[in-house]
């Protein structure tokens, strides 16, 4: 069965663009222009995925992504002008799995909803790739989508757990920019860089891990980063070792 994409952008050209470019690659899609039309139909039909406007004409789309996170935890990708790198931070602390700036490239846009598809799919997990892994108070368990930090639950959107996956997976290698975006996103973005420090930024804050003393995650200057837990365990299912 197809999935539903619910669009939540006021623009009638860009409405119609995404919805074109969305049913060409199979996708069911449903549309509002206004915020209380969104939640309405989000609860009519339960899509799979939200692209949501942050400029709506009756309401913030930061009181649309609050209401619906409140409900569910289906992807949402905020596609929007607004370009700060505090706007960004705030969408994504508030619930948003990904920020998209407009202008944008539908091409990309169609991999991040497909990223962000297959991520919320608990199906699709890599069996071949170690799936529990601890280091000091941190806990990750990849099956079940959870991480622990000295006992208190962190909650994680699907692009800030996939990174520190692909930390804790390269324990104590300097892992480059590209090399990060490739195994995150599955491809290198136009604006890969930037969101990728607003992500790993947000990442360290939940992880209470100062770049300064950092207790998990290293910035390796001018190339990447190094997740530094030295007593790293790795386990292919959630049994201890």
């Amino acid at each position: 069965m197809a999935h539903e994409i619910l669009i939540v952008e006021d623009d009638d050209g860009i409405r119609r663009f995404l919805r074109i470019s969305l049913r060409s690659e199979g996708y069911r899609v449903s549309e509002a222009r206004t915020g209380a039309v969104a939640l309405s139909l989000f609860e009519a039909n339960l899509p799979s995925l939200v692209l949501l406007d942050l400029g709506l004409p009756d309401e913030d789309g930061m009181d649309v992504l609050a209401a619906i996170r409140k409900r569910s935890k289906v992807p949402i990708i905020v596609v929007t002008a607004r370009s700060t790198d505090f706007q960004k931070v705030r969408a994504l602390d508030a619930g948003a799995d990904d920020y998209v700036v407009k202008p944008f490239s539908i091409a990309e846009l169609l991999a991040r909803i497909r990223v962000a598809l297959r991520h919320n799919a608990p199906e699709l997990v890599d069996a071949g790739v170690r799936q529990h892994y601890r280091i000091g108070g941190l806990e990750v368990d990849c099956d079940a989508h959870s991480v622990l930090l000295d006992g208190s639950p962190v909650h994680l959107t699907p692009y800030e757990f996939r990174l520190l996956e692909v930390m804790m997976q390269n324990p104590g290698k300097a892992l480059t920019h590209r090399f990060i975006q490739e195994r995150v996103w599955s491809h290198p973005t136009s604006d890969g860089f930037r969101t990728l420090r607003v992500i790993m930024a947000s990442l360290r804050r939940k992880l209470k891990d100062s770049p300064a003393a950092p207790r998990f995650i290293a910035t390796e200057v001018g190339v990447g980063y190094r997740f530094i837990g030295r007593d790293c365990e790795g386990a292919r299912d959630t049994g201890t070792r």
